[in-house]
């Protein structure tokens, strides 16, 4: 055995050389791994007893990507692509070992290799689209190679985790090991291959697949126009189908130039930086400062949830998913029929779309129990009350579960809003009381706010933030105000959007600006979706608002093929004269005088409200991180992930542009604007929300 560096290690088997890379935890291309590589490829080819080397690794993955806490600094050792032609240049056939994961930088190293080999667990990807960049290290040039321009296109764009046995018909993996015989099936390979004198296959010199996609220019026309609103907004698939397309048109050297070039800019640029701010926030996310990684957590092995309705058979679903038997109670048998209906007509929907099979809709299906009582939660250890929002209904329900509940059970509230401090202080154990605020449709938002009361328990805490992980959710952990933190947020910015229209915008305008900057929809769109009439009563309503007077005219959303806008049969949305007329005539009621407003000022009014209550949120310590509250709105509302969220979008405009254009709005509309404290003391010491211990 020979250590080349202290996580490389060269050893022969015969006439094969292994060499291994151990850095945990992924293996991750950092200086140490790259150098080991490079090293001990040399090292391998220099020795004459070896005629073929595996490459491979220990842990649980193969190479699982470049090691992005290095990116922006001076480089170390040696690059990766001195690695890679080490290895594509070497004289003796090199076969990539795959276990775990291959993706990013490891599968560009596996396709420098002359042959791969994989476990049928293992999955190959080029998710770097994620962080908004591309495949840096020729992996938009060696991919079309050998599977594809098409398949290429869906890889390089999606980020997907290609499941083994999918590499091998592809021909991107050259043989399967056995499950937990990788080793030794890869050294049975090498001595194959040498056996029977194979070529050594270099990736690069492939052509026959891309000559043949060159004789069909309209792939890449096609696959724009069947992605186009998938990839809105975004640079980094443009550029990845622009990679491939040179690996199609041009020379091997040529489309290297235009993927390096194309991946510095994307590197340098405001989206990636965005992108990867983004990944690492969410990690920090789980980091509570005075809830330590160690902080013991209580069994979660059966879940209770009062209210069978959206929310909480959408909630009901994420826990069976996860195996966790569940009880859901309503007070009424029809409404619990109904629920449960719901429940397992989505997950009929998503067997007939192939996700698995009806038996495991039966499965999961079997694992919760509908009850008219709930007594039935005694033996729960969280229950989730998840009924309409009125104070008086959740502290009776609160009260009956304090006397319910066993000792130790964790009681949840899935309130939006609402005080929970008051809700827990109804209970003789306020310790055990949190909020678990779910995002709707609850079984697809990936968003959980977990909401810590003035008394709420550490390991409850510890607790909830694991479970999230469980379930599939990314966890936020906040204080107890008003609306929490997104929210609050919201409630600013759809505050300004309708004061904008008593001045002179429409719904499709304000709606327009922030669909252009980034979000799925605008605030009136998003209510249309929702239903105009949640929260809305048709026996107390007396047209005081626009929504009341839409909603007096059966004009309640989507669903009833009007709200703000007009729909057509496939929900179509068009500018309504309906509305239009009702917008002008409060705006004349009100007395005031309707005034052109630019896109700027719309788009400076709803976000700049946004990012002055963020900072108000975290003077008043309601969130840990202005990281977290991105987190929020990124997972949770929509807000572009290639901006980073609101609190990071307004570090990169400047926070002195955002106080100047705050106290113009104080001066002219009042003191609903007036800036955070918090904000004008980063500005005044030249600080962003990043530099916020």
């Amino acid at each position: 055995m020979t250590a080349i560096n202290a996580v490389t290690e060269l050893t022969t088997q015969g006439d094969i050389g292994i060499l291994t890379l151990n850095s945990p935890p992924v293996n991750a291309l950092s200086a140490n791994v790259r150098d080991g590589i490079y090293e001990g490829i040399k090292a391998a080819v220099a020795d004459p007893a070896i005629r073929a080397i595996v490459l491979i690794c220990e842990g649980r993955t193969f190479i699982a990507g470049a090691d992005i806490s290095e990116f922006g600094g001076a480089q170390k050792g040696a690059s990766l692509f001195e690695a890679q032609s080490m290895i594509e240049d070497s004289p003796k056939p090199v076969i990539a070992a795959i276990h775990g994961t291959a993706l990013g930088g490891g599968l560009e190293v596996a396709l420098t290799c002359h042959y791969r080999i994989a476990v049928p667990s293992a999955r190959c990807g080029l998710p770097e689209v994620n962080l908004g960049l591309l495949p840096g290290a020729g992996g938009t040039q060696r991919l079309p190679r050998i599977v594809g321009a098409q398949r290429a296109l869906e890889m390089v764009t999606s980020g997907q985790h290609v499941p083994a046995e999918e590499c091998h018909r592809m021909g991107l993996v050259d043989e399967m090991a056995k499950e937990g015989n990788l080793k030794a099936d890869a050294i049975a390979f090498a001595e194959k291959i040498v056996g029977e004198h194979r070529p050594l296959k270099k990736v690069r010199d492939l052509n026959d697949k891309v000559e043949a996609d060159r004789k069909h220019p309209e792939i890449f026309a096609d696959f724009r126009k069947a992605n186009a609103r998938k990839f809105r907004g975004f640079k980094a698939p443009e550029y990845n189908i622009q990679c491939v397309e040179a690996a199609v048109n041009l020379p091997f050297d040529e489309g290297m130039q235009v993927e390096r070039k194309l991946f510095m800019e994307l590197l340098t640029g405001p989206q990636s930086a965005a992108q990867r701010y983004a990944f690492f926030a969410e990690r920090l996310a789980n980091k509570i400062p005075d809830v330590p990684d160690d902080t013991p957590v209580r069994k979660i092995a059966k879940v209770g949830i009062i209210g069978a309705g959206t929310m909480g058979g959408g909630i009901a679903m994420n826990f069976l998913n996860a195996g966790i038997p569940v009880t859901i109670v309503e007070v009424q048998q029809e409404a619990l029929d109904r629920g449960l209906k719901v429940v397992r007509g989505n997950y009929e929907r998503s067997a007939k779309n192939g996700r698995f099979t009806m038996d495991e809709v039966d499965k999961r299906m079997g694992l919760l129990s509908p009850a008219l009582s709930q007594d039935a939660l005694a033996d729960c250890d969280l229950v989730i009350e998840a009924v309409f929002e009125r104070m008086d209904v959740k502290k009776e329900i609160f009260t009956n579960l304090d006397r319910i509940c066993k000792p130790g059970a964790i009681l949840a509230t899935n309130t939006s809003a609402l005080n929970i401090d008051e809700i827990g202080d109804v209970t003789s154990r306020p310790q055990d009381v949190i909020g678990l605020h779910f995002f709707s449709p609850a079984n697809v938002m990936r968003l959980l706010e977990i909401v810590r009361t003035a008394k709420t328990a550490p390991d409850v805490i510890a607790t909830s933030m694991k479970l999230a992980k469980t379930i599939g959710k990314v966890a936020v952990l906040v204080g107890v105000a008003p609306g929490f933190v997104g929210n609050r947020m919201l409630f600013q910015r759809g505050r300004e959007a309708q004061k904008l229209l008593m001045e002179g915008a429409m719904p499709w305008d304000v709606d327009r600006v922030l669909y252009d900057f980034g979000f799925p929809m605008g605030p009136f769109a998003m209510s249309d979706l929702a239903g105009l009439d949640i929260g809305w009563v048709k026996e107390t309503s007396k047209g005081e608002t626009i929504r009341d007077q839409l909603c007096e005219l059966d004009r309640r959303g989507q669903k009833t093929g009007a709200g703000y806008y007009d729909y057509d049969e496939n929900r179509n949305a068009k500018p309504s004269p309906v509305t239009e007329k009702i917008v002008k005539d409060f705006v004349a009621k009100s007395g005031a005088n309707p005034r052109a407003i630019s896109d700027e000022e719309i788009l400076e009014r709803t976000l700049y409200a946004m990012v002055n209550e963020g900072a108000k949120i975290l003077e008043e310590k309601k969130a840990i991180r202005a990281s977290d509250i991105d987190v929020v709105w990124l997972n949770g509302y929509g807000w572009p992930i290639y901006r980073g969220g609101p609190m990071h979008w307004a570090d990169s405009i400047g926070l002195d542009k955002v106080l100047a254009k705050l106290k113009e709005f104080e001066a002219t509309m009042g003191d609903v604007w007036t800036p955070s404290p918090l904000l004008e003391k980063l500005v005044a010491e030249g600080k962003g929300f990043k530099d916020l211990k």
